[in-house]
């Protein structure tokens, strides 16, 4: 059985669910944040080895001011609330994008959340203020700095470089595209796109997924 090392996720729906519910916007947010919660605390039963989570991408910043701050202090209240955790339950927090442009107390924050859990054996990558094509165009800049450009010296300046090659991509809510998430990663993962919306996301959920994942044929564009 092939095991998915590296799983990402686009986790999209927060908005339909709340509507469909008649429910402020911020209500789908925060139920949101609970379903991770539920798939980090079940992570080791996976065989999973990093989690990618689409949190905030650079795009995010054009919705109104007001979920925007909803989300931030999310972030916040999960951070101070789940690090603890973290580090009981051996995971590493890694935070990929231009996450250092966020608010100075959330930088603080993270920062210290990644020093306490450096050591963690699981890895949870948190895409944060994060845009796939500005990170390549990031990634290539610096490998042309240092000489020769080619796909091994981008990989290596990539935010993800000292992760696992990006085995399957998920994506909740029942669309179909990549909305400038991990495009140079996705290159030749696998891809599952469900129609359920991200607060409903479970970890039976994901043992779908990765049972679905188990049965491809990944031939990297051989025979």
């Amino acid at each position: 059985m092939t095991i998915a090392r590296h799983v990402a996720i686009i986790m999209d729906g927060n908005g339909r669910w709340a509507r469909r519910r008649h429910l402020p916007r911020a209500m789908g947010h925060r139920r949101g944040v609970e379903a991770v919660r539920e798939l980090v605390r079940g992570l080791a039963g996976t065989g999973i080895e990093c989690l990618t989570l689409y949190a905030f991408s650079s795009e995010n910043w054009k919705r109104p001011g007001e979920e925007v701050d909803d989300l931030m202090n999310l972030m916040r209240k999960f951070v101070k609330s789940d690090l603890p955790e973290f580090v009981a339950n051996d995971v590493r927090l890694k935070i990929i994008g231009d996450w250092q442009g966020l608010a100075p107390d959330i930088v603080a924050m993270l920062e210290d959340a990644l020093a306490q859990t450096s050591q963690g054996s699981r890895t949870l990558a948190v895409a944060l203020n994060y845009g796939s094509q500005q990170e390549i165009a990031r990634a290539a800049a610096k490998a042309a700095a240092r000489g020769e450009i080619t796909p091994e010296t981008i990989a290596a300046q990539l935010d993800t470089a000292d992760l696992p090659p990006l085995d399957l991509l998920i994506r909740t809510s029942g669309e179909v595209r990549l909305s400038n998430f991990l495009l140079w990663q996705c290159a030749y993962a696998e891809m599952i796109f469900v129609d359920t919306l991200w607060p409903d996301f479970t970890l039976a959920h994901l043992a779908e997924a990765l049972e679905e994942f188990a049965r491809r044929e990944r031939r990297y564009g051989g025979r």
